[in-house]
């Protein structure tokens, strides 16, 4: 199953209905951390020390990044698709399609 995950901050469910979900979440908060701010786990979330270099460069490494981060803390999903969005303040958040095995 495919599903886009968008990374805007949403309340934490404690108590997710099914693994779709749980998924969903788990990748989100992967990819909202930053590297270094989990105290038992500093290796937990992804370093965005790259956003300060030019945009095609910062995109590739943030790319890279978040595959990474993703395959190593939820297995349970394969990465297919990274994208960029973009609000009208300028916000900027990241799309990611991913496929969940729901074996």
């Amino acid at each position: 199953m495919e599903v886009d995950v968008l990374t805007i901050p949403e309340e934490i469910n404690f108590a997710p209905a099914n693994m779709v979900e749980e998924v969903v979440q788990n990748v989100r908060t992967i990819c909202t951390t930053p590297k270094y701010s989990v105290p038992m786990d500093r290796q937990f979330g992804i370093d965005a020390s790259m956003l300060d270099r030019p945009t095609p460069k910062a995109i590739a490494e943030m790319q890279a990044e978040l595959v990474q981060a993703i395959r190593k803390y939820e297995p349970r999903c394969r990465v297919k698709k990274i994208s960029f969005d973009g609000d009208m303040n300028g916000q900027l958040f990241v799309r990611v399609r991913i496929n969940i095995n729901e074996e």
